[in-house]
């Protein structure tokens, strides 16, 4: 007996490689399932969460994953300003427990960053997460302390992409709406 999609087992063994694409109004149930099995009922709580209360997600940068027609994962982008500068919040990026260590993860948050950053509006993408996962995929640690969230974060989880490499150590200042950026 099963209460949502998301927490749904997989009936039969799935085992094709993971693909993206852009997410739809039909996922909009397996993605809050997913996250609530992800982060639990204190997601709400992160600073992460008060972000996209106050900026909106981007809907054209909500990606899934799929594997052999199957959902998998998801990945959210919040457009941001940060110092005057535009970007994005990556996140919440989840992998459904049944899809784990295939690579869904990583390929949701190395295309969603792709797309964002190919629009040419923002400067860079911004998460708070694991070093040891998401600096081998390029994101840098940030400068303890020098971008401001409205709320608690870990700043030694606080990384940062972008194509400009000393970006991670200048950017500075308290996150905005992405159009109070450049």
């Amino acid at each position: 007996m099963t209460t949502s999609a998301a927490a749904a087992p997989v009936a039969t063994l799935v085992s094709g490689q993971p693909t993206v694409r852009p997410a739809t109004p039909q996922d909009d149930a397996f993605i809050e399932d997913l996250q609530a099995i992800a982060f639990g009922p204190g997601r709400f709580a992160r600073t992460a969460f008060r972000i996209r209360e106050r900026f909106p997600i981007d809907p054209t940068l909500s990606l899934v994953s799929e594997v052999e027609g199957v959902a998998s994962g998801s990945v959210w982008m919040t457009p941001i300003s940060v110092g005057g500068m535009k970007g994005y919040l990556l996140g919440p990026l989840a992998t459904h427990p049944n899809f784990r260590k295939r690579g869904a993860g990583k390929l949701l948050a190395l295309e969603v960053t792709r797309r964002a950053l190919e629009r040419g509006e923002g400067k860079f993408v911004l998460l708070v997460g694991d070093q040891d996962y998401y600096c081998p995929l390029g994101w840098e640690i940030t400068t303890p302390g020098a971008i401001e969230f409205p709320g608690p974060v870990d700043t030694s989880r606080v990384l940062l992409y972008s194509h400009d490499k000393s970006l991670a150590k200048t950017l500075s200042g308290s996150i905005a709406a992405f159009e109070d950026g450049k």
